[in-house]
């Protein structure tokens, strides 16, 4: 079977980028106002052949993924998607990666919840369950436990996504005001997920992963990391929209660290343009994980804050709509500066 895909190239930026976009000689990337294209590489998949060309403005307006990447996204959860959106991780676990015991009990976490939002967060993502390398599957019961009361505070005042594998946690999770599904498993994990995600009429993070927590670090292995993530999610999309969640509904990540090695995370991260052509939101999370220590030389997770914000200004400047990270502050100020330098005419001086 024949696939096609696009990876929009020649990035411009604020100003320069609307500019280029009202004039018709650029394309917005992902419905972003402030980031354009004007040329894109057409990748052809034939089987185990792959062949590459690049294409101009004027045989990128008649290409059949080119709707897909300048769709306006639809509102998130009630926030709109015209500028990338900051997502603060809140664990309430004791075994984590990088802050498990920090937060893991209630008071604890809503608090920490409440500080992110201060910091410009603008939503939480409370879970209860870690999810790292080698991690094994929590109770129903005990997830439970660690996130309700939580969430049930925090979705008082503040949008709330729960990350959770489990279709009853999800439905429990709707009813106490979280807005937002994040699963790692792309609703694959528990056959009665999408259902349920469909009939609450929530929005969903669908998630790549390949193989469990559990073994999924063991010895990852892609013929072309970039398509074959591509390809996953794109079945995950159409089995969600086949249960009736609505398209505009559905976000992806590519699912940094999960199931990948240290070189498969930085080729998704060079080619994240090319999600854009799923004609959906795009989600990035790679807050200190295992690739930013290794690529800074930080073996402490919680050290990994720098990398962190780098690697989420560079995948902002690729047109991530949304950024999971755990240092808020830092990294909402980077974007601000970062924005800023495009475009003085935003910065409130």
């Amino acid at each position: 079977m024949v696939q096609i895909y696009l990876r929009p190239l020649g990035l411009l930026f604020g100003q320069d980028a609307r500019e280029m976009i009202a004039g018709g000689l650029a394309f917005s990337l992902g419905g972003l106002p402030n980031i354009a294209f004007v040329t894109a590489e057409e990748i052809v998949r034939d089987g185990k052949v792959v062949t590459r060309r690049n294409l101009d403005v004027r045989q990128l307006r008649k290409h059949a993924l080119i709707d897909n990447i300048v769709r306006e996204r639809a509102d998130f959860a009630g926030l709109s998607l015209d500028h990338t959106r900051i997502m603060g991780i809140v664990n309430v676990t004791p075994d984590s990666f990088s802050d498990g015991g920090k937060f893991d009990i209630a008071e604890v976490a809503i608090a920490h919840g409440r500080l992110m939002a201060e910091q410009g967060a603008d939503i939480l993502d409370v879970g209860g369950e870690s999810t790292r390398p080698g991690s094994e599957e929590v109770s129903i019961e005990q997830e439970r436990s660690r996130i309700m009361p939580v969430i049930a505070a925090l979705a008082q005042d503040h949008v709330v996504s729960v990350d959770t594998r489990k279709s009853v946690l999800m439905a429990e999770a709707g009813r106490a005001g979280a807005k937002i599904i994040n699963d790692v498993s792309a609703l694959g994990f528990d056959p009665l997920s999408a259902g349920v995600v469909a009939k609450a009429f929530l929005p969903v993070v669908l998630m790549h992963a390949q193989g469990n927590p559990r073994n999924m670090q063991l010895a990852p292995k892609y013929d072309d990391v970039a398509l074959d993530v591509y390809d996953g999610l794109a079945a995950q999309i159409e089995k969600a929209v086949a249960s009736g969640i609505p398209l505009s509904h559905i976000c992806i990540d590519p699912g940094i660290g999960f199931g990948k090695s240290f070189r498969h995370n930085l080729e998704l991260m060079r080619q994240l343009t090319l999600f854009h052509g799923l004609g959906v939101a795009v989600l990035v999370g790679l807050s200190r994980k295992g690739v930013v220590g290794a690529v800074t030389g930080e073996k402490t997770a919680s050290k990994r804050v720098a990398g962190s914000v780098g690697g989420a200004l560079q995948a902002a400047m690729l047109g991530a709509h949304l950024l999971r990270v755990h240092d808020v502050v830092e990294t909402v100020q980077s974007l601000a500066m970062f924005n800023a330098g495009l475009n003085p005419d935003s910065a409130d001086i």
